[in-house]
């Protein structure tokens, strides 16, 4: 085949912004309802709402939610497990009222949940139907007086003809699962300063009695996803050995391990209901696993064996028992997007239920990600190694001037407790397909490699993060992989922050930033988030205000003065998590300091951008803003809007 030269960053491409956003949908949450499998959508092209989708038996797709109505809660900002269902009967948290509605098959979703003293002020979700028919959910209640974070309430409540509270007390509570016989209610919960991948307890109630027995979990332990079993046992997820594996209770027998693998079964629980293994009516269980940066899945059979799935994916977002010896999940790999499939486990046979988007791509177009660990270190000197997925230029018909390297793009996942995921994601072949590299950076603090690595980001925020990038950038222009003169880094969130503070390091390796709605300012963050994360920072900076002088060395906003790099910051208007005033004080200091600068606020937008439009002009920008910066042309045919940059030349 033959190439044509162009300057890398400036090729043409068959990925635009639009081939980013056309069809695309956010797959999220699984439920199986007898022969019926039940998936979420959410949709850039209806205004990022999520859509409920039901295919039956025959195969027949169907939309359930009907105008505007979006399948969406706002328990801890970030959601998740906002509806369920059971004998065709569907309950879901409606994103613009939060109230919880029913819809029977054929009819029209009805409210079950009061109208709150104030608007959205009562949040349900991580529902399920108890024997009686009776819903346990999470309520997650904000006052009408306001107070703030303190006065949020996060309760369990049981929804029969009103909200009946069943547990309060702890700060948060999540999981709530009521036994096959209706008389036991297991559940998690936790205190701040605590995240749920911290410390956490789970707890088993009677709800005749309201007494409880502590089943697992405490300070150093994260203990997550209860399921009841037939014979009355709990099945859970506990990281007590350094990772998350699988356990069983019973009321006699005390805890028992059912999977002890070196490899991380659980997830951080970022959103609400997560579901990384499922049980067959033999015993057998199926579970996902994380292991050297890419996710699996295996069998535990009955006789305790474990058995690897040979399957073509590499990450699981659901894991739902569908039918004696079938699971029904929600997987990707490094080039396909996430879709729904039916694996028969004895088989190991793949149907696939909702494909993902064809995208018509050549297998040359596709970057697929390369597993790296590099040499890194500690915030005392000491030598440590971090990990990424690195992501070669990819396009079937151009290629670089000889002698030159491409440019790198540095991606900084949010969270920061979260991890870079091997599954194709259009926004990053976007970069890779003009002619970027791409090295999405695992950092100390990320999950996937067990609790130790999790934990080396308590108290180093900032410091670890941003090593680990520096030297992932370094390491491969040491190598001869990338051009070192032209590294630019880029991240959402937490991410975002990581950004603005690999910047200001007096030797930054980096020559330009990207900022899509990070934290300039740790001090604000504390004072003005939501509940969810209002202590978070205890254990990422140091308990607050005691540590004030620890929050201001680690925040951008104090260190202007080292800013010598150009910057695009990229907002939502209505973000509750990092409020738009972080990104405005960032931009206010650097335009007054002649820096160059390009701002972007995206009206109607939370904490990340869900509408197709915002979608596109947000990546169009940033393209506009790197060949700026590093001098290439952007291909005529795309009609990128150029983006202002400020004070450039």
């Amino acid at each position: 085949m033959t190439f044509t030269e162009l300057p890398f960053g400036s090729w043409p491409t068959a990925i635009t912004s639009e081939s980013v956003v056309a069809a695309a949908v956010r797959l999220g949450e699984v439920r199986v309802d007898g022969d019926d499998v039940y998936w979420s959508e959410g949709r850039p092209a209806e205004n990022g709402r999520t859509q409920i989708v039901r295919r039956g038996a025959d195969g027949v797709v169907t939309d359930l939610l009907p105008g505007d109505m979006d399948a969406r809660t706002a328990v801890h900002e970030y959601g998740g497990a906002a509806w369920w269902v059971r004998d065709g009967v569907l309950w879901f948290a409606n994103w613009a009222d939060q109230r919880l509605y029913r819809l029977e098959p054929g009819g029209v979703p009805v409210p079950i949940t009061p109208v709150p003293d104030v608007a959205r002020g009562d949040r349900f979700g991580d529902g399920e139907i108890g024997p009686g028919g009776e819903v346990f959910a999470v309520r997650e209640r904000h006052p009408s007086d306001g107070g703030g974070a303190v006065a949020v309430r996060n309760e369990i409540v049981r929804l029969s003809d009103t909200p009946e509270v069943v547990v309060s007390g702890p700060d948060f509570v999540v999981a709530p699962r009521p036994s096959a016989d209706g008389a036991r209610l297991a559940f998690v919960a936790w205190d701040h300063p605590s995240m749920p991948w911290d410390d956490t307890v789970l707890r088993v109630r009677d709800l005749a009695t309201g007494a409880d027995t502590v089943v697992a979990g405490g300070p150093g332990e994260s203990v997550g996803e209860p399921r009841w079993q037939a014979d009355g046992s709990l099945l859970f997820l506990s990281d007590r050995t350094g990772w998350w594996n699988l356990y069983r209770w019973t009321a006699g027998g005390g805890v028992v391990a059912v999977v002890e693998v070196d490899a991380e079964i659980g997830v951080p629980a970022w959103q609400l209901g997560s579901a990384r293994y499922a049980v067959l009516d033999d015993g057998g269980i199926v579970f996902a696993r994380w292991r050297d940066g890419y996710d699996g899945l295996a069998w535990r059979r009955p006789d305790g064996s474990v058995r690897e799935l040979d399957l073509p994916f590499s990450a699981f977002s659901a894991v739902v028992r569908a039918g004696a010896d079938s699971v029904v999940v929600v997987a990707g790999s490094p080039t396909a997007e996430f879709g729904v499939y039916r694996v028969d486990v004895g088989a190991v046979a793949v149907e696939t239920l909702r494909a993902p988007r064809d995208l018509g791509l050549d297998p040359s177009e596709v970057s697929v990600p390369e597993p790296i660990s590099f040499p890194s270190q500690d915030p005392t000197g000491a030598p440590r190694t971090a990990h990424g997925l690195f992501y070669p230029p990819a396009n079937a018909r151009y290629t670089g001037p000889r002698g030159e390297l491409p440019p790198l793009l540095v991606l900084i996942h949010g969270g920061p407790t979260a991890q870079a995921q091997p599954v194709l994601s259009l926004s990053t072949q976007y970069w890779t397909g003009r002619g970027f590299a791409v090295v999405d950076v695992n950092y100390g603090g990320s999950t996937g490699y067990g609790r130790a690595y999790r934990e080396l980001l308590a108290g180093a925020w900032g410091i670890v993060d941003v090593a680990d990038c520096v030297a992932a950038a370094r390491w491969l222009g040491e190598r001869g992989r990338v051009d070192s003169r032209r590294l630019a880094i880029r991240g959402g969130s937490a991410g975002g922050y990581t950004t603005l503070a690999a910047l200001t390091l007096p030797d930054t390796p980096f020559s330009a930033g990207a900022d899509h709605f990070g934290i300039a300012d740790l001090e604000a963050l504390a004072a003005d988030t939501h509940k969810f994360e209002s202590r978070y920072l205890d254990r990422l900076v140091a308990p607050y205000p005691s540590g004030r002088d620890i929050y201001r060395d680690r925040s951008p906003i104090h260190h202007v003065d080292r800013f010598r790099k150009p910057l695009i910051v990229l907002q939502g208007s209505e973000d509750a998590v990092v409020p738009p005033n972080q990104s405005e004080m960032i931009v206010a200091a650097l335009r007054e300091r002649r820096i160059p600068v390009a701002y972007l606020l995206f009206e109607g937008e939370q904490h990340g951008f869900r509408r197709a439009a915002n979608i596109r002009r947000a990546l169009d920008a940033e393209s506009s803003f790197y060949a700026q910066v590093f001098g290439f042309a952007l291909p005529e045919s795309e009609g990128i809007e150029p983006v202002v940059v400020e004070n450039l030349n």
